[in-house]
This record gives C-alpha cells, sequence and structure tokens, in this order.
C-alpha cells in the first residue's frame, strides 16, 4: 500500500469515527426522554431479541459493544431502574443470565421508535445504514 493509500485509508476511518460519534450523541440525546442512553437502549434490544427476553451475561457481552466493565456497570444501572434482573444458572452457578422485566420491555418499547427514527435521519448521510432495497 503507498502513502497515499494510507492516507486515504486514515481519512475514511476519521470520516467514520465521526458519523458514529455524531449519531451515538444524537441517540443519547433523543433517546433521553426515556430515561436511557444509546448502550442501554442497546442491552434492552439485544435481551428483547433473546430467546424469553433473557441471554447469559457472556452473550450479552459478545454484542454490547462495551468492555466487560462498563457492561458490568450499564447492567448494573439497568438492574437498579428496575429494567433487567440478574439471576444465576441452575446448571452451573458461576453462569448469570440477564433479563428483561415487564417495565423493561415496556420502556424498550416505547423507545424503539425515537432509536429507529433517529437510524432513518442518519441513513441519509450515511448510505451505508440505508437498508438493502428487497425485490
Amino acid at each position: 500500500m503507498s502513502r497515499a493509500d494510507d492516507d486515504a485509508l486514515a481519512q475514511a476511518w476519521h470520516d467514520l469515527m465521526g458519523r458514529y460519534q455524531r449519531m451515538m450523541c444524537t441517540l443519547d440525546r433523543e433517546l433521553e426522554q426515556h430515561g436511557l442512553n444509546a448502550s442501554e437502549f442497546e442491552v434492552l434490544q439485544q435481551l428483547h431479541s433473546g430467546k424469553a427476553c433473557e441471554l447469559p451475561m457472556s452473550a450479552l457481552a459478545e454484542h454490547a459493544h462495551l468492555t466487560q466493565s462498563a457492561l458490568s456497570r450499564l447492567v448494573s444501572r439497568l438492574e437498579k431502574d428496575g429494567l433487567i434482573t440478574r439471576k444465576t444458572c441452575s446448571n452451573d452457578r458461576r453462569a448469570q443470565f440477564v433479563a428483561l422485566t415487564d417495565e423493561g420491555r415496556r420502556r424498550f418499547r416505547e423507545a424503539k421508535p425515537t432509536q429507529r427514527q433517529v437510524l432513518r435521519e442518519g441513513a441519509v448521510d450515511c448510505p451505508q445504514l440505508a437498508p438493502a432495497a428487497t425485490s
């Protein structure tokens, strides 16, 4: 790769990170009306998509895009707010499951249209976010 290619790659990375940061700031600002930030919404979304609205903590960690310690703090906040519960696996006492509460499901359903609207608006400036056309 030439120096010009490296510079173009670095610029593309910079542009991508800028779009990501702007989108996260917008999501945080808009989701605040639901008492959530973007990372909290993502965790609720992952749980909502899970079987019986619960996931092993290890599976949640794989999809949360957070460090282990940041995820642990976030889960503690959501648990304190009554949106999720933690329980120990009956087969393996070392494993923990995280599950949505009724309030967590309600909050997710209320916040989802707001999050989707922000994503639709962001897709205008970022064609990679636009859904693929269906035939």
